[in-house]
């Protein structure tokens, strides 16, 4: 059955056809589109607290023969993957894929990292699909494989997979019963559990990924090859079918393990090889000792490359290394900047916070806009639900101001770690019920769980309370010892 469709498309008919039980995600750029797809469909599918939670979940859908899928955005990997690594020795049951949605030229993020290096640190296999039918298939691909090496797989997206369009072949549904966790790798030390891995799953990941047909060679000619990987391979052959028709091309989707043989042959077969790739070095540093031009010798820049890039590498392709000119973007440079909603209920708290002579540990939802010219509220903002541990480090006492999800996903440790350890912090909460930057999911109601913790907790409407009052209120927490909490309650317009 043929469907035209999208990349992000093209992942959830992939999971469904391949009788996926569970989908677990937490909201963000690039992958909310997707989690919302499967949420509209039959499966069980929901919205976790924090990534972490989303893999444990999936891992015990796993462990009772339901085949799962946990979908994220590149800096979820990082609070996932302490169970991921993990996951890997201690062996799964069902097949479980992680969607990782990296975000090249950080269009919503707080950094431009990139999930493949996940596939090094946990020794798993990831995909890194080029179009709607290749993540289609690398979908179907990856909950099989993850079966035979009972480890999950990781398959890398970004938002330009995701709105890409394409034919996709669609197969019939699997309705079969899947594998269970087997409780024989209890017989096995911690040391054994690794020596199993190595000596059994990896070599079948090594082969698979020399012997995958998602690797796909275009030769053309003898002179120029490139290894591309990801969306960036749609993009080298739009180059190359428009102006550079004798250069080849080797689109590679499973990425690690690394088809290194694949590799060497093709770089053998050719005088100059380019590898193209983002946003880091992740295949290129590992052909090292190989002569491959890329971001090393200056051919690519770093982080999201456009077609003018491939253009520019490929015209300098006779030079050994090259020089680009990289000017860091700033705001003023952008020509726009991300500040918070006109009509925001917190705009009185955040005139209130300027004006005050503390710091102010900010968080990775709205109040994070708040930090640059002109509002310049937030001093220091890390990652989501870190604003309250951070403000546990000032040499004063300070504010954390941090968003009602964000106190969900990570920020209640940071409360019990300021309770214990009697320091003093003040905690704004933005209390409006909803993860304002990612859709406007709802956030459980933490009310009673934080007065639990500090009963003094105030409650605060900050619709209905005048500036004056509120910078009293605020200034006489601040001169208080310990950990002060204000809920700040506002209804966000935009949901």
């Amino acid at each position: 059955m043929s469907n035209s469709c999208t990349g992000a498309d093209a992942l959830v008919f992939g999971a469904l056809d391949s009788g996926v039980c569970l989908a677990t995600g937490v909201p963000g750029f690039p992958i909310t589109g997707i989690m919302e797809l499967l949420l509209d469909s039959s499966v069980e599918a929901r919205w976790s607290i924090n990534e972490k939670v989303a893999l444990e979940a999936a891992l015990g859908a796993s462990a009772v023969g339901r085949r799962a899928v946990v979908i994220v955005k590149h800096v979820g990997m990082n609070v996932l993957a302490d169970p991921l690594i993990t996951s890997v020795n201690h062996t799964i049951g069902a097949g479980l894929v992680i969607i990782a949605g990296d975000d090249p030229g950080t269009q919503q993020s707080q950094n431009e990292q990139d999930s493949r290096y996940y596939g090094l640190i946990a020794e798993v296999q990831v995909f890194d699909p080029s179009d709607p039918a290749d993540a289609y298939n690398s979908m179907c691909q990856a909950f099989r494989l993850s079966e035979e090496v009972s480890a999950p797989v990781i398959i890398r997206t970004t938002d330009r997979l995701n709105i890409e369009k394409g034919v996709v072949e669609r197969r019939p549904p699997m309705q079969v019963e899947f594998q269970k966790f087997d409780r024989d790798i209890w017989s096995y030390t911690m040391k054994g559990k690794h020596q199993r891995f190595h000596a059994s799953s990896y070599p079948r990941m090594q082969y698979l990924s020399e012997e995958s047909g998602l690797n796909v060679c275009h030769e053309r000619g003898k002179k120029i090859g490139i290894i591309s990987s990801g969306y960036l391979s749609t993009l080298v052959e739009l180059v190359l079918s428009d102006s550079y028709e004798d250069v080849s091309h080797l689109a590679l989707t499973s990425i690690n393990p690394l088809p290194v043989e694949v590799i060497n042959c093709f770089i053998k077969r050719h005088e100059r090889t380019l590898v193209i790739e983002e946003t880091e070095t992740f295949i290129e540093h590992q052909l090292s000792c190989m002569d491959v031009l890329g971001k090393a010798t200056g051919h690519i820049g770093h982080g999201k490359v456009e077609v003018a890039d491939i253009i520019q590498a490929l015209e300098y392709i006779d030079c050994d290394t090259i020089t680009l000119s990289i000017t860091p973007e700033t705001i003023a440079g952008r020509g726009f900047s991300r500040s918070i909603c006109d009509d925001c209920p917190y705009h009185m708290l955040y005139k209130v916070l300027r004006t005050m002579e503390v710091p102010v540990a900010g968080d990775l939802g709205c109040s994070v806009r708040t930090a640059s010219p002109p509002m310049g509220v937030v001093d220091i903002a890390y990652s989501l639900g870190s604003s309250i541990a951070t403000g546990t480090g000032f040499d004063r006492k300070g504010v954390a101001l941090i968003g009602d999800y964000g106190l969900v996903h990570t920020g209640l440790q940071g409360l019990i770690e300021a309770v214990h350890h009697h320091r003093d912090v003040m905690v704004v909460v933005l209390q409006n019920k909803v993860a304002a930057l990612t859709g406007g999911q709802d956030v459980p109601d933490m009310t009673e769980v934080v007065r639990t913790l500090v009963p003094d907790t105030k409650l605060l409407d900050v619709e209905n309370v005048t500036e004056t009052e509120l910078a009293a209120l605020l200034n006489a927490e601040l001169e208080k010892s310990g950990v002060s909490v204000l809920l700040a309650r506002g209804t966000c317009t935009m949901y």
